[in-house]
């Protein structure tokens, strides 16, 4: 059910900023621009690529090199899949100490001419970190399972 949520803010999201450059654009082609217009679309942006990341990560169509795993037994495979998914847990809960920082320090600051804090922008990090690492968290936990180790 989170994926679903997930799935639908991401798409509201990126509606909203398809809506939001379009209607920015043809504001300034009849002289009357919308001066707020980037710093929205930027925000926007930034949740967005987040929601992305983690739906990537939980349908497993991220980046990945396979040119050790696919020179190993299949259970060296597993055992280094299950040490990939602890080392990715512990830098992303590594970032996420970062990035509670960075949203903090940054909430005194306004944005350009929407005036919002800039947290808001980092609060993106912080909430799209928390994601990834459930996300790692619950395949750990799948992958233990699946190999009848747990």
């Amino acid at each position: 059910m989170l994926k679903q949520i997930e799935f639908a803010c991401a798409g509201i999201l990126l509606v909203a900023i398809v809506v939001l450059v379009g209607v920015a654009s043809i504001a300034r082609a009849v002289g009357s621009p919308i001066i707020w217009s980037i710093e929205m679309a930027q925000l926007i942006f930034v949740w967005l690529c987040m929601l992305a990341a983690d739906i990537g990560m939980q349908e497993n169509r991220h980046f990945g090199l396979q040119i050790l795993q696919d020179n190993i037994s299949p259970r060296a495979r597993d055992l280094v899949e299950l040490f990939n998914i602890v080392v990715i847990i512990g830098f992303l809960a590594f970032l996420l100490y970062y990035a509670w920082g960075n949203m903090i320090l940054m909430h005194p600051r306004l944005v350009g001419a929407t005036q919002i804090h800039a947290s808001y922008i980092h609060a993106s990090m912080v909430v799209g970190l928390i994601l990834l690492m459930r996300t790692m968290v619950f395949k750990l936990i799948e992958r233990i399972r699946s190999r009848g180790q747990f």
